[in-house]
């Protein structure tokens, strides 16, 4: 998919030099949010992250992109913990700190998320987020996104239970927030 000026496609075996090189550009503050990104985060671990998401693609549990621009990953964007029983999923995000306020991750999450509802046949999407991070929870606003409240002890981050707001997506929502902006 491609949105002029993003291009959100899968992540290929190639693609693990850009991806390693776009953690360790942001690894500050990718490391708060996301405990695998270490300071020693290196080739080898894109690498292992990429045949990860590929397999996992194959078998329908997640769907991982990379978001580009002007030859560079700028991040990624995904849907993981696929349940296909109940046709949901939970949509995740991340653009790189040089990458930030340019609109990328509201604009990487909505074209994922009308995959997933519409190539996938999910009828739900969660958005959940760290209680402190507002930028994620702006994100799933301009989604459309409803926040259902904070949940307690939702996430284990570092090994210890956090709370965490939930957004849900449903099918609609995306095109309504759009018609409104």
């Amino acid at each position: 998919m491609s949105d002029g000026e993003i291009d959100v496609r899968p992540l290929v075996a190639s693609d693990a030099p850009a991806l390693h090189a776009s953690v360790q550009a942001s690894i500050d503050s990718l490391s708060y949010w996301f405990p695998w990104a270490r300071s020693d985060y290196g080739l080898a671990d894109a690498e292992a992250r990429i045949a990860h998401c590929m397999a996992a693609r194959l078998r329908g549990e997640e769907h991982a992109f990379g978001v580009f621009g002007d030859g560079e990953l700028l991040g990624c964007v995904g849907l993981n913990q696929v349940h296909r029983a109940h046709r949901s999923a939970n949509l995740g995000y991340w653009i790189g700190t040089a990458h930030r306020g340019r609109g990328l991750a509201p604009s990487a999450a909505r074209d994922v998320a009308l995959r997933g509802f519409g190539e996938l046949g999910l009828v739900r999407i969660e958005v959940v987020t760290l209680a402190d991070n507002a930028a994620s929870q702006r994100v799933a606003e301009k989604l459309g996104a409803t926040r259902e409240g904070l949940s307690r002890n939702r996430l284990v981050l570092r090994g210890d239970p956090v709370d965490a707001v939930v957004f849900s997506l449903v099918p609609g929502d995306i095109e309504r927030a759009c018609s409104r902006t």
